[in-house]
């Protein structure tokens, strides 16, 4: 597939502070309920004080921060894994879209990538056109994944076929709803043309879609090189979102193989 440069962010929606690593399920959000309140402030725009009065009073944010998460994002890759549980301790992840890395410490935790547990080691390669802090168990490059190098420079870094490819790319939303969806499924259909390329057979492929899922062409694509195809929309996407999640498991290398 040709691929051209372009300026549109990587990772969107997965912002946030804190460095502290940590994973586990994502039970018992303590966090819920929790509220702050926001101090005013004379130059700060309406839409600002919108965005900021939602963050103060999301049960999930108060909840990443309290366990260590990087973002409220991170949730959602707990709670799609322990739906489907394509993480295994050994395997070998791609995060596209990786900053600010709260993908890739579940990951990490998940696939035993700081060998932390006995058993098999997983390890965790991430891109993104953001610098992401360090998470242990993880190779994070700082590039765009649209960029011609993209690919060969994530399977350097690999040094070996992926079990997961994990996609939570967005573009920068224009407010046009046509646009942005032709943007998220451009980017869709890239990490899934990647995935092809690097998955071991039996591997497992995540990512993000817009609301009404996965345009025709594309999930017929997918649904040929892989077992099971699922659309899911995680508890802590929020309600608003268009954002969905397409999960294809049982990845075939020969588009031919018997279903």
């Amino acid at each position: 597939m040709a691929r051209k440069s372009t300026s549109a962010k990587t990772g969107g929606g997965k912002s946030g502070g804190g460095t502290s690593a940590t994973g586990g399920s994502g039970g018992g959000k303590s966090g819920r309920g929790k509220t702050e309140r926001l101090r005013k402030s004379k130059g700060r725009k309406e839409s600002s004080t919108r965005w900021l009065k939602r963050q103060l009073s999301d049960p999930y944010v108060a909840e990443a921060r309290d366990q260590g998460l990087r973002s409220r994002a991170a949730f959602k890759l707990i709670e799609l894994d322990d739906k489907f549980h394509f993480l295994k301790p050994g395997g070998r992840v791609v995060d596209l879209g990786a900053c600010p890395g709260g993908w890739s410490m579940v990951a990490a935790e998940r696939v035993n990538a700081q060998g932390a547990n006995k058993g098999k080691q997983g390890y965790i390669v991430g891109m993104d056109l953001e610098e992401t802090d360090s998470v242990p168990g993880a190779v994070l490059i700082c590039h765009d994944f649209m960029a011609d190098d993209a690919p060969q420079l994530l399977k350097d870094a690999l040094d070996g076929p992926a079990d997961v490819v994990l996609s939570d790319m967005a573009a920068k939303s224009t407010g046009h709803a046509a646009t942005d969806h032709l943007r998220v499924i451009g980017l869709l259909e890239a990490a899934f043309d990647f995935a092809c390329e690097v998955l071991a057979p039996g591997g497992a492929f995540v990512g993000k879609a817009f609301k009404g899922g996965t345009e025709g062409e594309l999930l017929t694509r997918i649904k040929q090189r892989f077992k099971t195809v699922k659309h899911a929309k995680p508890p802590s996407s929020r309600k608003e979102s268009a954002e969905t999640y397409v999960v294809a498991i049982g990845f075939r290398k020969d588009p031919t193989q018997e279903k």
